[in-house]
């Protein structure tokens, strides 16, 4: 998107902090704001009624918080929980709303956006019910270093546990698996994933189908990169808007 439309949308941006652990929004709560992240990472996460808390997705800057405000729901499905600090562009609900109904090209891209969202929100409930724990923390570390554009993050044992919907003595035993193969360090919380070839070796379809249909609804909107790489992989959907 460029020109006139461009600078108007721009204009009604404010950008904000994310901070961790920070709520954004509950779930049954009325959205006041859509959030397009630059580089932190906002977490959907879904809470049963005795407690127990999963994350059914996770928005990065290749996305944004707030997209069923496109369907004309103001109510947000899910707990939207920061997992990594960081910064994002901020509108208003209601002058988001004006912005879909006067720019097509928005729309169109955003309308791509949530056929994704949906189907990675479907594809994380399937991966959860049926791999193993060790695959679903591959996936899951290879889709903050895609998030994050880095190979280095920040992330608790308690964090990642809500994230793959079982105990921490699960996230540790595959953690410590992971590490003991050279895949990844993790000390503290703090991970750096040291042979990412290996680590999506590891993970199971569910990365690479989420990437395939990504590229599939947006890819001309994206970068071209390579099947694997060292780097952060271009994942990206509406932070076109900021780029």
């Amino acid at each position: 998107m460029a020109g006139p439309d461009r600078q108007r949308l721009f204009a009604d941006f404010e950008r904000v902090e994310l901070c961790s652990a920070e709520l954004i929004c509950g779930s049954g709560e009325r959205m006041r704001h859509v959030y397009f992240p630059t580089d932190g990472i906002i977490s959907l996460v879904t809470t049963l009624h005795d407690g127990s808390r999963l994350e059914v997705g996770s928005i990065g800057h290749e996305g944004m918080l707030g997209s069923s405000i496109i369907l004309g729901v103001n109510t947000s499905a899910q707990h939207a929980i920061v997992q990594r600090s960081g910064t994002a562009w901020r509108l208003g609900a209601a002058v988001f709303q004006r912005h879909l109904r006067k720019n097509i090209v928005l729309c169109r891209l955003l309308n791509c956006y949530m056929y994704v969202l949906m189907g990675q929100l479907a594809q994380t409930t399937a991966c959860s019910h049926y791999h193993q724990v060790r695959a679903r923390l591959a996936r899951r570390l290879l889709m903050n270093r895609d998030q994050v554009r880095g190979n280095q993050f920040h992330v608790t044992q308690e964090f990642l546990a809500h994230m793959l919907g079982v105990r921490r003595v699960g996230v540790t035993n595959a953690a410590n698996s992971l590490r003991e193969e050279g895949l990844i360090d993790y000390r503290r919380g703090a991970i750096t994933i040291l042979d990412g070839p290996a680590l999506e070796e590891a993970s199971c379809a569910c990365y690479r189908g989420a990437n395939d249909m990504y590229e599939r609804a947006l890819g001309s909107l994206s970068s071209p990169r390579p099947r694997r790489t060292h780097q952060a992989s271009t994942r990206r959907t509406a932070h076109k808007l900021s780029d």
